[in-house]
């Protein structure tokens, strides 16, 4: 890992260093998740389908870009899930979303199924299994 100096404005150093404490991390891991959230951002806007406005790409921790509601961090493929067993409605109270967002999701489903499907396949892969190879959880 680089090391870099960076100078910060007085006022913005003492909110990022209470900003840090709130979330139980040391000021460089804060400063550290801010610049890899902001340059995922950037980064994701290129991928981001128009047609779907309340859906935009995110970068997770494993480094895949994975279609999330913006300003929700909730993933289109948890929407996708949920609406097997819950109704739109039920969504909207669970998840703390507006129905035009659970709209947009599955929508966005019906248009990116094979890479909605395909996310939704890696993540069970990795449940873990009993002894008899059923998932537990």
């Amino acid at each position: 890992m680089t090391q870099h100096t960076i100078n910060l404005p007085d006022a913005l150093k003492r909110d990022v260093e209470q900003l840090a404490k709130e979330q139980g991390i040391s000021l460089n891991q804060f400063i550290l998740w801010s610049v890899a959230e902001k340059v995922g951002a950037l980064l994701q806007a290129e991928g981001d389908d128009s047609n779907f406005p309340s859906v935009t790409y995110r970068r997770g921790a494993s480094g895949v870009l994975s279609p999330v509601l913006g300003g929700t961090g909730i993933r289109v493929q948890t929407i996708v899930i949920a609406s097997e067993n819950m109704s739109p409605t039920e969504i909207v109270g669970d998840y703390g979303v507006t129905v035009e967002q659970v709209k947009d999701a599955l929508n966005f489903y019906r248009a990116h199924q094979a890479e909605i499907d395909a996310h939704i396949q890696a993540e069970a892969a990795l449940e873990p299994k009993n002894r008899l190879g059923r998932r537990v959880g």
